[in-house]
């Protein structure tokens, strides 16, 4: 990613390097090319970016694509979801194809919010369908302006997806992380743990080190059997630094087979063996690193926007309500109250709730997108 975590582009052009989405492949104002992947001679995009083909997300077709940058060529860059939605062809984009650019990203400078887009396209796919239909049949629609604007869009209100999930939605879409990794939400915990990362161990895996232990997300694991009958299992983690193979066997993975679900984050145990060039791994161990992580975790701070509170959007009882019990976290809420909120010109009540509770980064990630919340802080 770009020091911004950006890319360049999406549905409506080429964007700011902040914007996190995929690239299509023109600029405006460009010819469109009969194939919507390589980029022309002399194209440069903001320093730092990525630019990454509508074409290559999955479930996204060639000339789908073409479809989107020939109109966007034609009638000038989208200027929002309803605009995109008035011109696109529901012929050739269909409602999977418009989920897999919603979960890539490719919206994001109209939307930042992925879950809503996500969760609307199917009134994206009756508008563009609806429009499609009148101008075939010659008329007017009947849910555009009252003026002849431009057409209306009604979303249906969706909570923003957790970091993690937001994520892993994007790597389902694209078939690696592109604008983060869901390990950065464990950051400063990771220290705590001790962990290694992936490079770093493979470094001194190739100065004679043996054993090692990572912090990694489960990416795929292919069961297999020995020739005396026996399970073991070849699996795939991911971590901020490369994705890295790993052979588990059978001991180890009937203790920790539940682990190895495809988006866990995991705390793995490992021994390296070096062969030629390469270091092959072996694991010893698998740890759920979310309980891992709310052993060592003092607590959390949920900032919270005053001028909310007790409204119906937002209560501390549904807030309060998310929260899990039983764990070693301690929660305090502060109120902000007056001044510009998450800002400052106010004044701040605290409060601390009685009890412990079950608070790791997942639980801090779903947490951040409640209704209110300004920001969630590690204590």
């Amino acid at each position: 990613p770009s020091p911004g975590g950006g890319f360049v582009g999406g549905v409506g052009g080429p964007q700011h390097p902040q914007t996190q989405q995929a690239a299509a492949p023109h600029p405006p104002g460009a010819a469109p090319h009969p194939n919507p992947l390589p980029v022309k001679d002399g194209e440069r995009g903001p320093r730092g970016a990525i630019r990454y083909a509508l074409a290559a997300l999955k479930n996204i077709g060639a000339g789908a694509v073409v479809t989107i940058v020939t109109e966007r060529h034609a009638n000038g860059p989208y200027k929002d979801l309803a605009d995109f939605a008035s011109r696109f062809d529901p012929k050739a984009l269909n409602k999977r194809a418009l989920e897999t650019l919603a979960m890539g990203g490719a919206f994001d400078a109209f939307e930042k919010n992925r879950a809503l887009v996500h969760s609307n396209v199917d009134r994206l796919m009756a508008m563009a369908q609806r429009l499609g239909a009148d101008k075939a049949a010659g008329t007017a629609d009947l849910f555009g302006g009252a003026t002849g604007g431009a057409p209306s869009l009604d979303l249906r209100a969706t909570r923003a997806w957790p970091p993690t999930e937001r994520l892993q939605f994007e790597f389902g879409a694209v078939g690696f992380y592109l604008s983060g990794h869901p390990l950065d939400e464990y950051g400063p915990i990771l220290s705590k743990l001790g962990v290694q990362r992936f490079a770093e161990f493979e470094r001194k895996a190739g100065l004679g080190a043996t054993s090692g232990r990572l912090a990694a997300i489960v990416v795929s694991a292919r069961e297999r059997r020995s020739a005396k009958g026996n399970k073991f299992a070849f699996a795939m983690f991911s971590d901020a630094t490369g994705q890295f193979e790993a052979v588990i066997f059978s001991d180890t993975l009937a203790r920790c087979g539940p682990l190895l679900e495809p988006g866990t984050p995991v705390l793995v145990a490992v021994e390296a063996e070096r062969d030629g060039e390469t270091v092959k791994l072996r694991v010893q161990g698998l740890e759920a690193l979310d309980k891992a992580a709310a052993n060592v975790q003092r607590g959390v701070r949920l900032v919270l926007d005053g001028r909310l509170l007790g409204s119906k959007v937002v209560r501390l009882d549904d807030i309060r309500a998310q929260l899990k019990p039983g764990g070693r976290s301690e929660v305090r809420f502060a109120i902000e109250v007056g001044g510009v909120p998450g800002i400052s010109g106010g004044r701040v009540i605290e409060l601390n709730l009685p009890g412990r509770y079950e608070i790791g980064p997942r639980e801090r990630g779903e947490l951040a997108t409640a209704p209110g919340v300004i920001e969630v802080v590690e204590i």
